[in-house]
Order: structure tokens, then C-alpha cells, then sequence
């Protein structure tokens, strides 16, 4: 067991849009990850769920016809097969849950797919 301290492990982080594990349960991965912008690909995760949770800062969570915006402390589950993107107009600070064999960009691969084995460890 190790204790983690989310903001300190954020603080680590230096780039946009690539995940590293925090932490393993169950199956799953506690992901961080610092977001900044809009390019982000609309995709969808087949089968499965993802927990989105910001720590610092706000994003957008768009879908087909909506946008749901998520402010500090706040958090959304978009269920499994529904095309969304993540917009940050400025810098956030996130953690989400995620199945471990979670692909970020999901049905979609292009410059920010990081498939599990490319993972890093915070």
C-alpha cells in the first residue's frame, strides 16, 4: 500500500493530453492527466464507461448535440459507446477511472493514443 498525494502527483505532470497510472483496483486504472485545448478527436469507448473527475480548473465534455461543462470538484460518467471529446480552455487538472485495457482515445487513433502498454506510472 502507498499513499498518493493527487495534486502533488499532478504537480509532476508537464504535458498535455497523456495519462499516467496513479493507481490499480479491481481491474482498473486511476488515471491523472492534464488537458489544455481543443484538439482532442470526438471518440467513443465500446463497452465501457469512463469516470471523468476535475481537480483543478473546469473542461467541456462535448457530445453530438450538448456540451456538459465540469468545474473543480466536479465529475461526470459518460457511459460506454457515446461519442463525446474533453475541451479545456485552459489548463485542468483531472483524475478518471477507467477500465485498465482503456484506450484514451478510444475508436479513434491518431497523435494522442496512448494504448495501455504505453502507459506510465505517476
Amino acid at each position: 500500500m502507498k499513499k498518493i498525494n493527487i495534486k502533488d502527483s499532478l504537480n509532476r505532470i508537464n504535458d498535455h493530453w497523456k495519462p499516467r497510472i496513479a493507481a490499480e483496483l479491481n481491474g482498473q486504472h486511476v488515471r491523472l492527466v492534464k488537458l489544455l485545448g481543443s484538439d482532442f478527436e470526438f471518440h467513443r469507448h465500446q463497452g465501457e464507461d469512463e469516470l471523468f473527475f476535475v481537480v483543478k480548473g473546469s473542461i467541456h465534455l462535448e457530445f453530438e448535440a450538448h456540451s456538459i461543462c465540469l468545474n473543480e470538484g466536479e465529475l461526470l460518467v459518460v457511459p460506454g459507446g457515446v461519442l463525446h471529446r474533453p475541451v479545456a480552455r485552459e489548463e485542468a487538472h483531472l483524475m478518471m477511472f477507467v477500465r485498465e485495457t482503456n484506450v484514451n482515445t478510444g475508436d479513434v487513433e491518431n497523435r494522442f493514443t496512448l494504448n495501455t502498454s504505453n502507459l506510465k506510472k505517476i
